[in-house]
């Protein structure tokens, strides 16, 4: 039976997890996706997370092991909380997306930026940041900042101005931190635009780093 990875996401990323997919999976994965514009936009509109999306969340992982999953990703910040409801009530593994990049930062500094568009993710992040160092018994300080017009520039069409904030808005925090992590998977693209040595500071993202452990857990479960 083949190893079968099912991403679940707030917006469509399909573009930016299948090349990653191809690229680190293990070859035999089978890669599904499940795009639920609902989540996102009931988060935003009730300015966080409900017992109707841990639910939500948690129908997709049980369909998801249902219809065969190894492994469930969550490609979303903003519901990473829901992993943890969801692991409760399937047996297969459900996964934050930005788990290990919150992990790789701790290892660089204990001055942490985190840049987001969205409000709603700038929490979830900063709070498992400040979970994993506890964890790992290190003190940190967590700097969150949102990258004001950003998201609705996007959305409204106008991609480059998107851009433009959150550029300006990881200058900022790059004066002041260690590392800067990018709450959300659709702003890797901005990251990836910047220039080497362009920041004093590295600046992490999550889809890369989400999936190669997400191909880590896919061998074990195939070993």
């Amino acid at each position: 039976m083949p190893r079968r990875l099912v991403f679940v996401h707030t917006v469509p990323l399909m573009d930016l997890f299948n090349p990653l997919s191809r690229e680190l999976l293990p070859p035999d994965t089978e890669v599904w996706h499940v795009a639920d514009e609902i989540l996102l936009r009931v988060v935003l509109a009730q300015g966080g997370l409900s017992p109707f999306i841990h639910e939500r969340v948690v129908s997709h992982a049980v369909a998801a092991e249902q219809a065969g999953a190894t492994v469930v990703q969550l490609t979303c910040s903003s519901i990473s909380p829901c992993a943890d409801t969801a692991r409760s009530r399937v047996r297969i593994p459900v996964l934050k997306v930005d788990e290990p990049m919150v992990d790789r930062a701790l290892e660089i500094g204990a001055r942490i930026g985190v840049a987001a568009t969205a409000p709603t993710t700038l929490r979830p992040t900063s709070d498992l940041i400040r979970a994993r160092a506890r964890a790992l018994g290190k003190d940190v300080q967590v700097e969150a900042q949102l990258a004001e017009g950003a998201y609705q520039a996007l959305f409204g069409g106008d991609p480059q101005r998107h851009d433009a904030i959150v550029r300006e808005t990881l200058q900022d925090l790059s004066q002041r931190n260690d590392v800067i992590l990018l709450a959300q998977a659709s702003m890797a693209r901005v990251a990836d635009s910047l220039q080497k040595g362009a920041l004093p500071c590295p600046v992490l993202t999550s889809p890369r780093l989400a999936v190669e452990r997400a191909a880590r857990v896919l061998a074990e479960a195939g070993a």
